[in-house]
């Protein structure tokens, strides 16, 4: 291969294994510093107007430019068989919750209906995003209480408790996604190479660039704030995507070297077909997440940047410091072999063909047929999302009717029955003290009470130094039912702007209800936009990457049925509850809202790592003159066992996921499984090929108007087999020298 022909990953891998210590070296040195600079910035996380949009956003935008930002409030109900047998740990829990410094304005004790329950609110001392980090006294003034009162049962909830428990949730999730993750990923790529040195790279690799990203991602956030979980989405598929494009790159140069080529011939081979493979797939990745930013939502965008980072740092090791490793190891990267499951051979992967070789005869015998079936099994995978319904998953929802949470916020509404939240009208005046304004405010409350909808009590707070008034308007319904939305339409829509509007040009109605209305419609009107940008991107780069029309358009509705399954087995699992139980999980009758946009995107990026890898072998063995369907059966055989091994450890690693306590995590976790499966199987070894073979000759048909289209080199189609080596130990190599 002539040195005007190498592309950008014969180049780097050149580099790279010319540059041995700088390479290797330069990138741990890379994952430390930003680590650590990253650790010491920490991770600005959203606000809450950050993290919403329209009207219900802007309320509270306004309430935290003037400093009126609501304190985090806590309620504690205390319990005895007897009625009033809680009074005497109510006098002391007052004591110690006034003694711990954080609690303030503590309220006398309510009396239930039954007398048998007290309720003790209190509000948490400081910025309320803060208290959830400063409620561990409190937390322990009640449990001493309750032990210290036989008999007495204490049930604490509030906005800093809330907040407390998610953090420990998604932290020990996060551990436990670590620690279960990587050993699993080299457990399966042990058994895919067979050696202890084979398996460890990848890992090595997929674990840096994670940890790299991790600090990273933290500076990123002082620009862009972040979700609470975007740590934990960057993390699973940074090393999904890790592990897999080293695993394809290794298990390239494997195979030229168990052919029988040299040292820096499979190495050279591997970086420019390999090598191009992940430079292609993970420019398409990365630009298919960028469609996030379309959404229009700060949730996403952090997403976005999220898994763009960790995508760019795991495909710039795994075409620079990996050939570095490999001309470093030689031959010893199958040190530490395993009994019986290292099975290299010396004529490499073509010989036997495997089970995807006993599976092409059928499938390439009777492609119409096959291409049917396939085809059937997946619309019938997609069905039930054609009924899936979304919404944003409420705590009882979000962490399983059993936890420690839901429990004592369902004994206390139980106890001390409420409406739902009420809605928030924010209102920013120039005198809100004002004659004008305060009949404004009567004239609302007048029509309030004639519309029928609204409570009674409508509470009003005017901060005249602030020029802000704050008006609660408790709605109709539970809060998400189609009263409380038509309730909130009626003071949103005709109320609020008819009679504040006059008196005041920032008029907004926020509230739990509000913001959830406003974050789903802003889902809804993101969607196409991000769906079609992410068409159009894999279309153009499949168009540019294979100079094929059909190919292109393949890759598309390909992507689409694997979507369609992920949504289907989402609200089959989590909506309709089928198998719910034997998987050990709690239907939420709903999928997450934020869901099917980010699986979307996650699964448009993630499919493209097989389908460029698989196609790329293909139109490689064609260019070596083999007719379509020899070129299928070829490239569909070479790449079945890293297909196999790469979706394996993204099944396992998305599994991991769907074991968190996170019902949204385990709706994530299901679908991504579910869907790289069926994608990795059905797709890739059925439905792909027999679509190909149906296609022949014309899966390579390019419209004359695009012949100015660039012809990018597939690699290795010039390279002739050569006699087995001799040498059971090769020194370090260098390529493109």
């Amino acid at each position: 291969m002539s040195a005007t022909r190498q592309g950008l990953a014969v180049r780097l891998g050149g580099w790279s294994t010319r540059h041995r210590k700088t390479a290797i070296f330069g990138w741990l040195l890379f994952v430390v510093v930003v680590a650590v600079i990253g650790g010491m910035s920490g991770i600005n996380e959203m606000t809450n107007s950050e993290g919403g949009t329209g009207d219900s956003a802007r309320a509270e935008k306004i309430l935290e430019d003037a400093g009126l930002k609501a304190p985090a409030g806590e309620m504690v109900m205390l319990r005895s068989a007897e009625p009033d047998g809680w009074r005497d740990a109510a006098g002391d829990l007052t004591a110690r919750l006034e003694k711990t410094g954080e609690a303030v304005r503590v309220q006398p004790p309510v009396r239930s209906e039954s007398g048998r329950e007290g309720l003790i609110s209190f509000e948490m001392k400081g910025d309320a995003d803060t208290a959830g980090e400063r409620i561990e006294p409190v937390l322990d003034a009640v449990k001493q209480t309750e032990a210290a009162h036989e008999g007495v049962q204490a049930y604490e909830v509030g906005d800093a408790s809330f907040a407390h428990s998610l953090d420990a949730i998604l932290s020990g999730d996060l551990k436990t996604a670590e620690l279960t993750a990587v050993p699993l990923a080299l457990g399966i790529l042990l058994v895919v190479f067979g050696a202890l040195v084979a398996a460890l790279l990848p890992v090595f690799l997929g674990v840096t660039a994670c940890i790299g990203t991790f600090g990273l991602l933290a500076l990123a956030s002082h620009k862009l704030p972040m979700f609470s979980s975007t740590q934990s989405v960057m993390f699973l598929v940074g090393l999904a995507v890790g592990v897999d494009y080293c695993l394809f790159y290794l298990r390239r140069e494997r195979d030229e070297r168990a052919a029988g080529r040299d040292a820096e011939t499979a190495l050279r081979i591997a970086a420019a077909t390999s090598g191009r493979a992940v430079l292609v797939s993970g420019i398409t990745v990365m630009l298919a997440m960028s469609g996030m930013f379309l959404s229009g939502l700060l949730l996403f965008k952090g997403f976005a940047v999220a898994t763009i980072l960790v995508v760019f740092t795991a495909m710039l090791g795994s075409v620079t410091v990996l050939p570095a490793m490999l001309s470093w190891l030689g031959d010893r990267i199958d040190a530490g072999r395993v009994p019986l499951l290292n099975r290299r051979g010396r004529k490499g992967v073509h010989a036997s063909g495997g089970i995807s070789g006993r599976l092409m005869k059928p499938v390439l015998a009777k492609p119409g047929l096959f291409a049917v079936l396939a085809g059937a099994v997946l619309l019938a995978l997609c069905a039930p999302a054609l009924g899936m319904k979304t919404e944003q998953l409420g705590m009882e929802k979000q962490f399983g009717k059993d936890s420690k949470l839901t429990v004592a916020f369902k004994e206390i509404t139980g106890a001390f029955p409420g409406g739902p939240a009420p809605a928030e009208v924010i209102v920013r005046a120039d005198d809100v003290s004002s004659p004008r304004f305060q009949g404004a405010v009567a004239d609302l409350k007048k029509k309030l009470a004639a519309a029928g909808e609204f409570g009674k009590t409508v509470k009003v707070e005017l901060h005249k130094d602030k020029d802000v008034a704050r008006i609660e308007v408790p709605l109709a319904g539970n809060g998400s039912d189609d009263a409380s939305k038509h309730a909130l339409s009626t003071l949103k829509d005709d109320l609020v702007p008819q009679v504040l509007g006059p008196v005041s040009d920032k008029a907004y109605v926020g509230g739990e209800t509000a913001a959830n209305v406003d974050f789903n419609d802003q889902l809804a009107d993101g969607f196409l936009p991000v769906l079609l940008f992410i068409a159009a991107v894999t279309f153009l780069l499949m168009l540019v990457c294979f100079r094929s029309l059909p190919i292109a358009i393949t890759a598309i509705l390909l992507n689409l049925l694997s979507v369609g399954a992920a949504y289907g087995t989402m609200t089959a699992v989590f909506q309709h509850g089928w198998g719910a139980e034997t998987l050990g999980m709690e239907p939420a009758g709903a999928v997450e809202s934020w869901m099917p946009l980010f699986v979307l995107v996650i699964l448009f990026g993630l499919s493209m790592d097989y389908h460029v890898f698989v196609v790329s072998r293909i139109r490689e063995a064609h260019e070596r003159g083999l007719a379509t369907r020899e070129a299928i059966r070829d490239g569909i055989r070479s790449t079945a066992g890293s297909i196999t091994g790469a979706a394996a450890i993204m099944v396992a690693v998305f599994a991991v996921f769907a074991l968190l306590q996170m019902q949204d995590m385990q709706q994530m976790g299901i679908g991504l499984a579910v869907a790289v499966l069926v994608d990795a199987t059905l797709v890739r070894m059925v439905l792909l090929p027999s679509v190909m073979a149906l296609l022949g000759e014309r899966n390579w048909y390019l419209p004359r108007a695009l012949s100015w289209l660039p012809r990018l080199d597939h690699g290795g189609h010039g390279e002739e087999p050569l006699p087995p080596a001799a040498q059971s130990h090769q020194p370090p190599v260098s390529i493109g020298r």
